[in-house]
């Protein structure tokens, strides 16, 4: 869905970059190519009206800033306005809170509250997580398994038709909780008895926030359903799932208006790691290629362990195959690598899918070989001549081509860490283009 997007975005943004002279027409034809692409991923059409009209006006009326281009400065406004479309990013506290999941059937709601109760588990905090889904068979026994991984404890009652008697236990049962996550059933359509029990629920836990999931899928219906919950029990946030299907989207995106909120978290993979915060800066500068370099850099920090590797030495030149080791490790953690690679400024550069598929391969690869090499070699990749690659080659079971191959690509990471150093310029001048490019918002 987002590759889709993205690509659309990308595109009319390619066209207006490629004109001599940037005028009304130009102005125009951009806004009108923004419309298709955003009409065609499902974003509702008063939105898309009040999007082209902001555009539009601003880029015929605005006087460019001191230093930058029309052309730059019809860029930043399309920027800009993308990022409004989006709504206000939702500050997400550490710290004691309730919250209270809503949402349909099929929503993905109890796979989200899996993935939440992990979040802030890994932020530090102690999590606690109530099943009040008396309507689907399974669904304490799919959470408690979910939970169960992360060692979060989940409180049902499986027999039980009363959720709200199941909340006012559970809540005694957890009381040690810092956060206390509630899933509450779903059903397949807004039946007036869902919205009786979720308004019961809200009022007992005294919930700190109410978050609507919706999933990607669901287009223009999803406004019907995010302003019915809004009413009921007014939402504050909202949570996308299946952000990674074949989905549209702009439905789900576009129903945030109706809650009056703003998105809190995305879900994009099936792994209880798949849940990512919701900045809409970073959302509108992965969609259009820009990369996403803050979220890249939480999550290396949540992945790499700095006693682990010497950032330092590797700057200076001294980056063994064991550090290299340690990196892919590291790399692994961090997620899925379409993911990882989407947080790169790669500008227009497009990534085949199944390079996705053949890099996490080669990476596994890579380990095996390494698992076959004695400590000498991986601290000191130049000990490693033809012998020694056999011997590699045959205790991995892979062909000397790959060893060699291996050891390439080491040389390569080693003169690509040593070119950062002293790349302080370089730094600056990121920092500077994405302060021209978004600033003033």
């Amino acid at each position: 869905m987002l590759d889709r997007l993205g690509s659309g975005l990308k595109d009319a943004l390619k066209k207006l970059a490629g004109k001599t002279v940037i005028d009304k027409a130009a102005v125009e034809e951009l806004v009108k190519d923004l419309q298709r692409v955003l009409l065609q991923a499902d974003v509702n059409v008063k939105l898309v009206m009040n999007l082209s009209k902001a555009i539009k006006q601003r880029s015929l009326e605005e006087e460019p800033p001191k230093g930058m281009s029309v052309r730059e400065h019809v860029l930043r406004i399309v920027y800009q306005e993308l990022v409004n479309l989006m709504g206000e990013e939702i500050e997400v506290t550490l710290g004691p809170q309730t919250i209270l999941m809503a949402g349909l059937q099929g929503s993905g709601k109890t796979t989200t509250t899996g993935k939440l109760s992990r979040y802030f588990q890994k932020k530090g905090l102690r999590v606690g997580v109530i099943c009040a889904d008396v309507f689907r068979p399974g669904a304490y026994d799919q959470l408690k398994t979910l939970c169960d991984k992360v060692n979060v404890p989940c409180y049902g009652e499986p027999g039980e038709i009363n959720a709200v008697k199941i909340v006012e236990n559970g809540m005694k049962q957890l009381k040690n909780a810092e956060v206390l996550i509630i899933d509450t059933q779903g059903r397949h359509a807004l039946e007036d008895e869902l919205i009786d029990e979720i308004i019961k629920i809200n009022d007992l836990s005294k919930a700190s926030h109410r978050w609507l999931v919706l999933d990607a899928a669901l287009g223009q219906q999803a406004r019907e359903q995010a302003a019915r919950f809004h009413d009921a029990i007014n939402i504050d946030g909202v949570i996308i799932t299946k952000m990674d299907g074949t989905a549209k989207g702009g439905g789900a995106l576009s129903a945030v208006a109706e809650t009056g909120s703003g998105i809190v978290f995305v879900g994009s993979g099936e792994t209880i790691d798949d849940l990512e915060r919701f900045d809409p800066d970073s959302f509108i500068s992965r969609l259009l290629g820009m990369g996403d370099l803050k979220s890249l850099i939480e999550r290396a920090e949540e992945a790499i362990n700095a006693e682990e590797v010497d950032v330092n030495a590797m700057m200076k030149g001294k980056f063994t195959l064991r550090d290299m080791y340690k990196q892919l490790e590291s790399l692994k953690k961090m997620g899925p690598l379409k993911q990882v690679m989407s947080m790169l400024p790669l500008g227009n550069i497009e990534i085949p899918e199944d390079a996705f598929d053949t890099t996490g391969k080669k990476m596994e690869a890579y380990k095996v070989i390494m698992d076959s090499m004695t400590n000498e070699e991986l601290d000191d990749p130049s000990v490693i001549h033809a012998s020694r690659i056999q011997r590699i080659a045959t205790g991995a079971g892979v062909s000397q081509e790959e060893v060699r191959e291996l050891l390439k690509y080491h040389k390569t990471m080693q003169r690509t860490l040593k070119g950062f150093k002293g790349m302080g310029g370089g730094k600056f001048n990121m920092q500077r283009m994405m302060k021209k490019f978004g600033g003033g918002m």
